[in-house]
C-alpha cells in the first residue's frame, strides 16, 4: 500500500453546500454581491461609482429633479444623497440651484458634461450585463429580466414600468 497517498491531507472542497445552491434566495444574494463588486471595480476605472450612475440616470429622465425625489427614486437616504451630489457637482456633472417656487429646495439638473459621463456609465453597465449574463442565450436573458422585474415590483413598487 502506498502510504504517500494516504498521508496527503485532504483539500477542502471549494464548492458551496448543496443545500445553499438549492436556495434561489441564496443564489440571488451571491450573484448580487458579485454584480456589486464587479460594478464598483468597473466604475472605479473612470473615477466613478454605480451610485453616481444611478443619480445621473434619474436626472436624465428629467421628471425628478429635487434632491428628495432623486433620493426616493433610488431608495437612498436623503442625507447620503447630498454627498453624492457634492461629488457630481464638484466634477461639473450636475448643477444645483434653488427652486424659485420653494427656496428651501434645491433643483438638480444634468450638465452637458454629465450627459457625456452618463453615456460612459451606460457603456460600462452594458459591458457588465454582457459579462454577467454571458452563459445565457438571448431568449433566456429576456426571460430572466422579465422575472426579475416581476419580483422587484412585488417587493418595491418603484420598479413598476410606466
Amino acid at each position: 500500500m502506498d502510504t504517500a497517498v494516504h498521508n496527503t491531507p485532504l483539500k477542502p472542497d471549494p464548492r458551496a453546500p448543496r443545500e445553499l445552491v438549492k436556495s434561489t434566495a441564496f443564489l440571488l444574494k451571491r450573484l448580487g454581491w458579485a454584480c456589486k463588486d464587479r460594478g464598483y471595480q468597473a466604475f472605479e476605472v473612470i473615477g466613478s461609482s454605480p451610485l453616481h450612475y444611478g443619480v445621473l440616470a434619474v436626472l436624465d429622465e428629467g421628471a425628478r429633479e429635487t434632491q428628495a425625489t432623486i433620493a426616493d427614486a433610488l431608495g437612498f437616504d436623503r442625507s447620503a444623497l447630498v454627498g453624492l451630489l457634492d461629488d457630481l457637482e464638484e466634477h461639473g456633472l450636475v448643477e444645483r440651484r434653488r427652486d424659485p417656487a420653494d427656496r428651501r429646495r434645491h433643483l438638480v439638473s444634468l450638465t452637458p458634461a454629465g450627459e457625456k459621463v452618463l453615456a460612459e456609465h451606460r457603456a460600462i453597465a452594458g459591458q457588465l450585463d454582457a459579462e454577467i449574463l454571458a452563459p445565457l442565450e438571448p431568449k433566456e436573458r429576456v426571460e430572466l429580466h422579465r422575472l426579475l422585474v416581476k419580483l422587484a415590483v412585488h417587493h418595491d413598487k418603484r420598479y413598476a414600468e410606466g
